[in-house]
């Protein structure tokens, strides 16, 4: 089970006065994790296509709230409002626009520094705390600062990701990993249809809309995601230098991890002849009962062909979670799925066209949360997505029969 997916839940029909207290709680935590960045590497990291330079990414949240709130003079018709309504001209546009400011030149921008920056989002958060407090009641009235939050959590977990890469020393006992309980029953499902997908009131991203009706197969599907002590097996096995179990993509994904990390997952290492984890820059005994985390979409693949399992589709686990809350645990890690990321039926992109349209067909569904995702963005229904090479993700997988 996952006891954060009824807030998850709430959030997205919360009124102003929580909302409000959730935007303070939550520019906290990323002044934090900036914090930590700032003392770790002087806010320098490598230019590299996962990552951005930490104090842009501190500019653009507090840019991306004005974009759609100080500056939108429709913010009032929430997902109906034009996205192409004028807006009052701002600097920070040059800046801070992810739609129109090139990924690897954002190293080069002439930033404000920190303590400016810093100051900037406080004037920012004050100016949308008091839009919020004469904000309609109502899911228009409260839609884009609903999804100003939760974007500025999506970003907080980008920075955890980030501090996992470079080694910051997190030591937030939030953002540790779950172990896991031993067992690992399958829960069965008879065929039959199901409608996958977002309605009803409250806050939804685009990708989620058109709840559409589909068949599934009868299935038995875990009921945890796969731990350590699940997964070395199959390293152990040398399953990384065993094509047949890996598809043509897996393949050719897998001949350049050999070339750069070798026959084993990243973070991982033998030491001794014992394995052990890196986690915030420190290498550990690897605790069998731990999640197996940052795993890429192929070797997830690539197990489950060693296992003789597959992978779940997003809507027969989003069946699992939504009809068996307490036997189908999951927020350990980020969860791959068997589904490509394409539009459900009826897709019409909302306002933040950037979020989901350009990404469709590229991408690959990943289902849950993870132990470093705020308890606000988990919920049952919620759609992520990446591309299926990324290994610097908090992912992992959990298996269904054959």
């Amino acid at each position: 089970m996952n006891p954060s997916a009824p807030l998850g839940q709430a959030i997205r029909q919360a009124d102003a006065p929580a909302l409000a207290q959730a935007m303070c709680a939550s520019r906290q935590d990323t002044l934090a994790l900036f914090a930590l960045g700032q003392a770790a590497c002087a806010g320098l990291v490598p230019q590299r296509p996962e990552l951005n330079p930490p104090l842009w990414e501190l500019g653009h949240i507090g840019w991306f709230q004005t974009w759609w709130l100080a500056r939108n003079a429709q913010r009032g018709r929430g997902a109906a409002a034009d996205a192409d309504a004028l807006r009052p001209a701002d600097a920070g546009d040059a800046l801070y626009n992810s739609g129109q400011v090139p990924h690897d030149s954002r190293w080069a921008l002439p930033l404000p520094r920190a303590d400016a920056t810093r100051a900037q989002l406080h004037a920012q958060l004050q100016q949308t705390l008091a839009l919020l407090s004469d904000a309609p009641a109502g899911d228009d009235g409260l839609y884009f600062f609903r999804l100003a939050l939760l974007h500025e959590d999506m970003h907080h977990e980008a920075g955890l990701t980030m501090a996992q890469a470079l080694g910051w020393p997190v030591a937030d006992a939030r953002w540790q990993p779950p172990p896991l309980a031993d067992a690992n029953t399958a829960l069965v499902f008879d065929a039959g249809p199901w409608m996958l997908g977002h309605s009803g009131p409250g806050f939804a991203f685009d990708n989620e809309l058109g709840a559409h009706r589909v068949h599934l197969p009868a299935s038995r599907i875990d009921s945890r995601v796969q731990r350590w002590a699940d997964f070395l097996p199959f390293v152990d096995a040398g399953g990384y230098t065993q094509s047949r179990f890996w598809s043509p993509a897996g393949n050719a994904w897998r001949a350049a991890h050999l070339a750069d990390v070798g026959p084993q997952p990243r973070h991982l290492r033998l030491h001794a002849g014992a394995w052990q984890q890196n986690r915030w820059g420190r290498w550990w005994p690897v605790n069998p009962a731990l999640p197996a985390s940052h795993l890429c979409f192929f070797e997830a693949e690539a197990w489950c062909a060693w296992a003789g399992r597959r992978l779940p589709a997003e809507a027969e686990w989003e069946r699992a979670a939504v009809t068996q809350p307490a036997v189908f645990d999951w927020g350990a890690v980020w969860e791959w799925t068997a589904s490509p990321f394409t539009a459900y039926p009826g897709f019409a992109a909302h306002p933040y066209r950037d979020y989901s349209a350009p990404w469709f067909g590229s991408r690959q569904v990943l289902r849950g949360a993870s132990f470093a995702t705020q308890p606000r963005l988990h919920h049952p229904r919620y759609r992520n997505f990446f591309s299926p090479d990324r290994t610097d993700l908090f992912a992992g997988f959990r298996s269904c029969a054959v």
